[in-house]
């Protein structure tokens, strides 16, 4: 079991795909750190050996923001959007898209579940 940045790597996986479980880390960060470490992108999991790990963890340490140091600095970014009071603080403090979508319809990922409004009472038509 190959566990890096306090990740536990799935060991039927290829490599490349298989780093890719790290937050921070995509297919081609992934690939990057391979050919650094001079370790095939083809290769298992479970099939590293101790010394692969421990250059790619080494690689990883010293040249990627991952994990919880990344996670943090997403939210502090966020934080500081909304002590700023910048549009996108406003949309992310209110829990709207803060990208430009629309909200009309649609949106119900960021909105939540649907908060039914009671409708106007018709008025009863005169004779």
């Amino acid at each position: 079991m190959a566990r890096i940045a306090g990740i536990d790597l799935p060991k039927q996986k290829k490599a490349f795909i298989g780093l890719t479980y790290i937050f921070g880390v995509g297919r081609q960060a992934a690939s990057d750190i391979l050919a650094k470490a001079n370790v095939n992108p083809n290769k298992k999991i479970s099939e590293l050996t101790e010394e692969e790990v421990a250059k790619i963890r080494s690689i990883m340490t010293s040249e990627y923001k991952v994990e919880g140091a990344l996670r943090s600095e997403v939210q502090q970014n966020i934080k500081r959007l909304m002590d700023i009071g910048s549009y996108r603080g406003l949309r992310h403090r209110r829990g709207l898209p803060v990208r430009g979508q629309r909200t009309r319809t649609n949106s119900r990922t960021r909105k939540g579940k649907r908060k039914t409004v009671a409708g106007k009472k018709k008025v009863a038509a005169k004779k």
